[in-house]
């Protein structure tokens, strides 16, 4: 996640790491959900929770997941918990669970393949973050060939490399696209040698403006850049993140906001694929949402400003015009809401990148969980009319 307009980082952190709290369809199923011949898909970006959570949390999880409608489970497979300690050792069990709860309701996971153990960091940045990029990409390569040639027999063909590289909090000696297309160049064949059907996804683009004193650099560019180096060869798809909060993601603006930026600002997401000969290529959301908690006052409406976070009421009406915009949007093929459970409870000292959740730390519902789901369905109906 990142910063948005004026709103701030609404990231968890890519530090949580290793303990952090917190009929089955086949490949063409899968497939066919990452096009619009079947209409928008839908999804819940869950981050690094779910691999943490009880097999009773586990179970309510995708439980709930079902019930909102949402096909899709966008879930870290984090390098570092997979190989904390040596290149010698696996720990695949915990994520094992995960893609096996998840097929049994029938339900596709799509894994973020991330974040560095210590021992295969780059050296400038091994002690500090997991957000450090490998010292070597055919080792991160490798690690990406073993998850797939694992999942694979399990019904996950659908990768996404990477999780905003664009931005130094989550590439931690600083963006640079020359870096992350020759990690994509290592790790997509890697993958395909075992998978030759997966379908790659970019690393989701954090929505933000070029700001040099943060080393961050704009979605556009970035992905222009990436264009330019042959990188977008590499991938089906890219993905990116529009937080839009206070606005709704349907509201049209003179400047343009994160989501009229896919396709409809002057330079926009769509005009640079075109650019660099990828016209057409699909466009996953894999996060956005809005968070209900964090310092100062909340906005209760899109006018709000310096504010941080948004009332339960208005993250409600979000989510439901997120289902709205990203459905006027054709190149979008699927979109993530992030997050399903707040990661701690609201007190004074909570980090707002905690409580993007449809369900509070409790458990409780937020409204914004109805109303997601009645969205969808009512999303789904229509389309069904329209078929008939």
């Amino acid at each position: 996640m990142a910063v948005l307009t004026g709103v701030g980082s609404p990231s968890r952190t890519p530090d949580a790491g290793i303990g952090a709290s917190a009929s089955v369809p086949g490949p063409a199923a899968s497939a066919s959900e990452g096009t619009r011949d079947q209409g928008l898909g839908f999804g819940l970006s869950f981050g690094d929770t779910l691999t943490w959570m009880t097999d009773a949390e586990r179970a309510k999880a995708l439980d709930d997941a079902v019930e909102l409608g949402v096909r899709w489970l966008r879930v870290d497979l984090s390098w570092r918990n997979i190989q904390p300690d040596s290149p010698s050792q696996y720990a695949w069990e915990r994520f094992d669970r995960v893609v096996d709860s998840a097929r049994a309701r029938g339900l596709d996971v799509l894994p973020t393949l991330s974040y560095t153990p210590r021992w295969a960091a780059d050296p400038s940045c091994a002690n500090t973050s997991q957000a450090c990029p490998p010292a070597d990409d055919g080792q991160f390569a490798e690690f990406a060939r073993q998850a797939a040639e694992r999942y694979a027999p399990k019904g996950v063909h659908t990768w996404e490399i990477w999780n905003e590289p664009n931005i130094k909090p989550f590439w931690k000696t600083g963006p640079d696209a020359a870096r992350y297309t020759a990690l994509l160049t290592a790790t997509a064949p890697a993958i395909r040698s075992v998978d030759p059907d997966a379908y790659l996804l970019l690393g989701g683009l954090a929505a933000v403006d070029t700001q040099p004193s943060k080393q961050y650099v704009s979605h556009q560019t970035f992905l222009a850049e990436l264009g330019r180096l042959g990188a977008l060869k590499q991938v089906d798809a890219i993905s990116y993140h529009p937080y839009t909060y206070p606005l709704l993601p349907s509201t049209k603006t003179a400047t343009g906001t994160r989501f009229e930026e896919i396709d409809r600002t002057k330079d926009n997401l769509v005009a640079v694929l075109a650019r660099y000969g990828e016209r057409g290529m699909p466009i996953w959301l894999t996060e956005t949402g809005a968070p209900t908690w964090s310092r100062g006052r909340a906005a209760d409406n899109e006018s709000a400003r310096d504010t941080a976070h948004v009332t339960p009421a208005l993250q409600a009406r979000i989510a439901r015009d997120t289902v709205t915009a990203s459905a006027a949007i054709p190149s979008v093929k699927v979109v993530f809401w992030f997050s399903y459970q707040d990661g701690e409870p609201e007190t004074s000292s909570s980090r707002k990148s905690q409580h993007y959740g449809l369900t509070y730390y409790d458990g409780r519902r937020k409204p914004a969980f109805d109303a997601l789901e009645q969205a969808i369905r009512a999303y789904r109906e229509k389309q069904e009319k329209k078929q008939r």
